[in-house]
């Protein structure tokens, strides 16, 4: 007679094969159980009341609705105040660096930065002087001409 092929290690190995089998069919059966797939989208859905906590009721959006008129939307960037070419106006050196020979002015305005150059002021200014000038268009935008410290 003929002995079994089998041992001892590979029957239990096998075991343990089929054991994790077992487990890995029960744990997708569970899984497909406890499943959320099948809920509808408003069950699934959440909202945040106006305290910012989350609730399952939605909203009750049509007393808070606000009329506004299409002329008050804005599209785009803002509109720049147009400075007239040729008026004085005045100003706070916000920066100026001796050494280079350039600043730059902060409009009381519309609170624009203008450059200015050391060759277009007139007498000496620093860092939070107040001053007068005449806007211009530079190289690279406004730029201040005859700026004379207040």
């Amino acid at each position: 007679m003929g002995r079994s092929n089998e041992t001892f290690s590979k029957k239990e190995k096998e075991k343990k094969r089929l054991k994790k089998q077992q487990n890995k069919k029960d744990k997708t059966e569970e899984r497909k159980a406890s499943s959320s797939k099948g809920k509808s989208l408003e069950d699934m859905m959440a909202y945040v009341d106006a305290d910012g906590n989350i609730t399952s009721t939605p909203p009750d959006l049509h007393n808070k609705r606000k009329e506004i008129a299409l002329e008050d939307i804005q599209l785009g960037a803002a509109k720049q105040i147009a400075m007239p070419e040729d008026a004085v106006r005045k100003g706070v050196v916000t920066l100026f660096n001796e050494q280079k020979g350039f600043g730059f002015i902060r409009d009381e305005i519309s609170r624009e930065s203008i450059f200015v150059h050391v060759s277009d002021v007139t007498g000496i200014i620093r860092e939070n002087d107040r001053v007068t000038y005449e806007p211009s268009r530079g190289q690279k935008g406004p730029a201040a001409i005859k700026v004379a410290k207040i």
